[in-house]
């Protein structure tokens, strides 16, 4: 028997709010469907001259007119730039292009930005207004399910380098999360995929009935139900929230939301960015670190074929790509979470819950030997 589903937020009705306490830099996160086009989601912000809509080529057809409209009517200047789509572009090129329309137009700190699109934009939009003129306020509009509960929510924001995911960045807070759930009605089916990796990160790290939740309604969530989605975006806000109200910055318990992300972030960089989604990499990384946690000997080996079966019902990659043992260490040394060259992994202690760990390199090897693609 599964649980009942709440009902979806209907068009115009008010949207759920999940706030971020975090004192001065506290802000709403808006969860419903139809927030786009209500004049109600764009009141109570920063006022200013101008604002900048930050966006990519295939979202912008699909939403920046909706977005100018709106924000016409609190803005004397409405501008945009359009970058192109793709993790490879969350780089030191599109940043600039952002802070040069800036700088061209002689936008002040008053301006506002709004990122409009999945993580890229909003990782790289945040970090653009985290040091335009040492810092101006944004707003984050996400439009793809892994950004509406992840990338969007927490102050996060980053560009990629070469050598490491996210590794150049700030902590810098939005003044608002704007989740329309209308937006992942034209959200391609691999994109969804990814967001549900993300999703189902919260439910052993954290609540162990979200979890049987999500196995128990995943197939509603594939097929895009609305009641489903707004249940599943806000209670991984909620968990969030938790989490970013006690530890802001990730000096400790924050660090939980990477489960799965030191393995997922070595694909991602290895094999070149694009090659696999950020939700791909995250996916299968979950499976290699729910091994990891079975051979610490904190879960029962069955825990990782409840996670191998479930992240495989979500189409997601749960066997890693042929890489080197030495490049796969090479490129997990370079993570924020290692303290003196030591690799430290989040793993599952128990359902529910998450802790840190160093692991042995022959340990991690053999955790990534048993879930590897086969040599064809």
């Amino acid at each position: 028997m599964t649980a009942p589903l709440p009902d979806a937020t209907p068009t115009g009705a008010s949207p759920t709010v999940v706030p971020i306490d975090l004192g001065d830099r506290s802000y709403d996160i808006l969860i419903g469907a139809g927030l786009l086009d209500q004049s109600s989601t764009w009141a109570g912000l920063p006022r200013a001259r101008t604002a900048l809509i930050v966006t990519n080529d295939l979202v912008a057809p699909l939403y920046l007119e909706r977005l100018t409209r709106q924000l016409s009517t609190h803005y004397a200047n409405v501008e945009s730039v359009v970058l192109p789509d793709g993790e490879q572009h969350k780089s030191w090129e599109s940043l600039d292009r952002v802070i040069d329309h800036l700088l061209a137009g002689a936008a002040d700190r008053k301006t506002v930005l709004y990122a409009l699109g999945g993580g890229v934009i909003g990782d790289l939009t945040g970090f653009a207004a985290a040091i335009y003129m040492r810092g101006v306020p944004f707003v984050q509009v996400p439009t793809t399910l892994l950004a509406q509960v992840d990338s969007s929510v927490g102050g996060k924001t980053a560009i990629n380098h070469p050598r490491g995911k996210n590794m150049v960045g700030a902590f810098y807070q939005p003044m608002r999360v704007v989740a329309d759930l209308d937006t992942l009605d034209t959200l391609p089916d691999r994109e969804l995929s990814a967001g549900l990796a993300e999703i189902i990160k919260y439910g052993p790290i954290a609540d162990v009935a979200f979890l049987d939740w999500i196995e128990a309604h995943l197939d509603a969530l594939l097929a895009r139900d609305k009641s489903a989605l707004a249940y599943a975006v806000k209670r991984s806000c909620e968990i969030k929230a938790w989490v970013v109200g006690q530890d802001e910055r990730e000096s400790g318990l924050r660090a939980i939301l990477n489960f799965g992300h030191t393995f997922g972030h070595a694909i991602e960089t290895g094999l070149g960015y694009g090659a696999w989604l950020h939700g791909e990499g995250v996916g299968c990384g979950m499976v290699l670190a729910s091994e990891l946690s079975a051979r610490l000997g904190l879960v029962p080996a069955g825990f990782v074929d409840r996670m191998t079966r479930l992240l495989e019902r979500a189409r997601l990659p749960v066997k890693a790509p042929r890489m080197p043992i030495e490049r796969w260490l090479e490129l997990m040394r370079v993570d924020k979470k290692n303290e003196g060259g030591e690799i430290r992994f989040v793993v599952i202690e128990g359902l529910g819950r998450a802790g840190m760990r160093g692991a042995p390199d022959a340990m991690v090897a053999e955790v990534i030997a048993a879930h590897t693609e086969r040599q064809p």
